[in-house]
């Protein structure tokens, strides 16, 4: 099956290439493709859709001396069952198949009455409405959202990849310049070293004195791939 992506997918279709397995991102509608793709489990990401609904929170405001729960409140009380879930099996030493099994039949009841509740406010929630908004994305994100309970090394969300690129996300008006496109490429290259290297509990400077030492004297791929962070013996740092 050959599917052409739109062309804000077209970067992640790239990047992605061969790639089979599980991918998680958020709702934007440039993933789409990822659902097309043989081989390739599109997960979503709960983070994204508790947002929503916390964002309606902050709009409504509540009295303190109320007791009734709004429909944003009770959809949030949901989610966070699940993510009760994750802490309270997560806190035992279990095989990642073990996890999976426990977290899966714990957390099925409470997507079932999570989506009955979600459908029935569908029907008399103007669309538009930011309400309507947040309960339109969870569903229509529903599979997506139900997909990380197949496998027990998959979290409910992407947190730990939007808190890799925040630094970039937060910097980024200082980076609109690079010059050109092959610029652009070389910092994308740069800051994934970066990232690389803290991901594999590397600290990126004494990374990057290593790597720029050594670089230089490298002539075959593997000499090459021996340099990138995850590959690299720690004790060579020292």
């Amino acid at each position: 099956y050959k599917y052409s992506p739109s062309r804000n997918g077209q970067v992640a279709a790239d990047v992605i290439a061969d790639y089979r397995g599980y991918i998680q991102t958020d709702g934007y509608k440039g993933y789409d493709f990822l659902s097309k793709l043989d081989g390739v489990t599109s997960v979503g990401c709960w983070a994204h859709s508790r947002r929503k609904f916390v964002d309606i929170t902050k709009i409504q405001g509540k009295p303190v001396s109320s007791s009734k729960q709004t429909n944003a409140e009770k959809a949030l009380k949901y989610i966070q069952k699940l993510y009760r879930i994750e802490h309270e099996y997560g806190r035992m030493e279990l095989s990642v198949e073990e996890f999976q099994q426990k977290r899966c039949a714990a957390a099925q009841p409470v997507l079932k009455d999570f989506k009955k509740f979600l459908d029935e406010l569908a029907d008399r929630t103007p669309p538009k409405g930011a309400l309507g908004k947040a309960v339109s994305y969870t569903l229509g994100q529903w599979e997506r959202l139900e997909a990380y309970l197949e496998q027990g090394y998959i979290s409910p969300d992407n947190n730990r990849a939007e808190n890799a690129i925040r630094p970039f996300v937060l910097g980024r008006k200082n980076w609109l310049f690079s010059g050109n496109e092959k610029g652009a490429e070389a910092s994308a290259r740069l800051f994934s070293l970066i990232e690389t290297a803290k991901a594999n509990d590397i600290e990126p400077y004494t990374y990057l004195r290593y790597l720029f030492d050594r670089l230089p004297y490298a002539k075959t791929s593997d000499e090459y791939k021996n340099l990138l962070p995850q590959y690299l013996d720690k004790n060579a740092l020292v």
